[in-house]
């Protein structure tokens, strides 16, 4: 139990009020500056007598969402007690990315009712984010006193990385088949089909196999296990010595990127899996591809080998390589080109670490020139390949029919 600010000033003036009387001989004056100064201590155990008793329950819009989308909290103020709960104020503790504690004023609460107070917050960037706890002032009718009661409830808001719509309507100006092309180069072993089985009631009749009913006379379909024999790989060079450390621009384009071309995968059918520097590749869900790309911090490893290394060990024609990094430095081409020589197709995004137009002249000369090694090195060994800056989104490089010196198009 505290006294509030109002029952300081209150509790002042009565003490004032009756040095003031003492000096003055007015024992009218007197009799009000006692009052006052009792008044405090009168609310405080009104509150400590009332037993008000208030439950709490929060409740989120959604748990789990992309950066930039709004997000309403609900909090349910329950009075338990016999009587009509005083001015209440709750507290809703949130960590420093999402702002700072959100206060609700609840003016009073009937016996055994429910009032709804809410307040809103805008995630900015990715991660997983702890609400709480919850804390309620319950106050005396003059607000004179005040008494905390915490409530630790907690709740977890996932902020997912941003996942780019790849497959929408292209700029007219970078050719608009571009990008569908560039997709079916992508997905190509999800097109085939491994065998044919016999008809069975309820089959598409679109996979009919026609050459083969007309060879056999038997209605045979085509079975599809692309979503059984073809897989995607994406590897994140997390290393803080590549892309800097997690939050910054490039480290969370690349992120974005990885989790747009993951997706994509996991719609077209194929199975998922996820490699960063210091984490071979493990197979996951769309879903836990996405919570894990979430919560992604940047490796304090320095050398790639280890991580090529896992990754020539994985490869297969039947598997699609997603390969996001910054642009390779020469030393690191033949490793990489070797790594990725016993995939299917293959797709090397090059996020610049810096953005080109904040670069001195030399740096950005420096900077182009290994990009352009690395794309001409990658492209050379069957790679497709995108350059792209910090700002600069996958999307507008997706549809674009060649990669021009970087530094000029942004």
């Amino acid at each position: 139990m505290t006294p509030s600010g109002r029952g300081l000033v209150v509790f002042a003036a009565g003490v004032a009020m009756w040095i003031a009387a003492r000096l003055l001989g007015s024992p009218a004056l007197e009799v009000v500056g006692f009052g006052l100064t009792c008044l405090p201590f009168l609310a405080a155990a009104y509150v400590r007598m009332g037993k008000q008793q208030v439950a709490l329950r929060r409740r989120l819009s959604e748990g789990r969402v992309q950066p930039g989308t709004r997000v309403t909290v609900t909090i349910d103020v329950e009075n338990r007690s016999g009587g009509p709960t005083s001015f209440l104020l709750v507290e809703d503790r949130l960590p420093p990315a999402l702002g700072r504690p959100a206060r609700l004023v609840v003016s009073g609460v009937q016996r055994h009712a429910v009032e709804h107070v809410s307040y809103t917050i805008l995630p900015q960037s990715r991660g997983r984010f702890r609400l709480g706890p919850l804390s309620v002032d319950v106050s005396d009718p003059f607000a004179l006193t005040r008494q905390r009661i915490e409530f630790d409830l907690r709740d977890e808001l996932l902020v997912i990385p941003e996942v780019e719509d790849l497959l929408g309507a292209s700029d007219p100006s970078s050719g608009p088949s571009f990008g569908a092309m560039r997709a079916r180069h992508l997905f190509r072993t999800g097109e085939e089909y491994y065998t044919m089985r016999a008809y069975q009631e309820g089959d598409d009749l679109r996979r009919i196999h026609w050459p083969s009913v007309a060879r056999t006379g038997d209605i045979m379909i085509r079975q599809d296990e692309s979503s059984r024999r073809s897989s995607g790989l994406v590897f994140l060079d997390t290393r803080a010595s590549a892309l800097g450390q997690a939050h910054t621009p490039a480290f969370e384009r690349a992120i974005s990127v990885g989790a747009t071309l993951g997706v994509l995968l996991a719609q077209r059918g194929f199975g998922l899996r996820l490699a960063t520097a210091d984490a071979a590749p493990a197979p996951v869900s769309e879903e836990r591809f996405l919570d894990a790309l979430a919560g992604i911090s940047h490796a304090s490893t320095r050398s790639i080998g280890t991580a090529l290394v896992h990754l020539r060990a994985g490869a297969s024609a039947d598997t699609t390589l997603i390969y996001v990094a910054p642009p390779p430095v020469p030393t690191e081409l033949p490793s990489l080109i070797r790594a990725g020589a016993g995939y299917g197709p293959k797709l090397a995004v090059l996020v610049y670490p810096m953005d080109p137009t904040a670069l001195p002249p030399e740096r950005l000369a420096q900077m182009e020139g290994r990009a352009t090694q690395g794309r001409l090195a990658l492209t050379r060994s069957g790679w497709d390949c995108i350059v792209l800056s910090p700002s600069m989104r996958l999307k507008e490089r997706w549809h674009a029919p060649k990669e021009h010196r970087l530094a000029r198009s942004v």
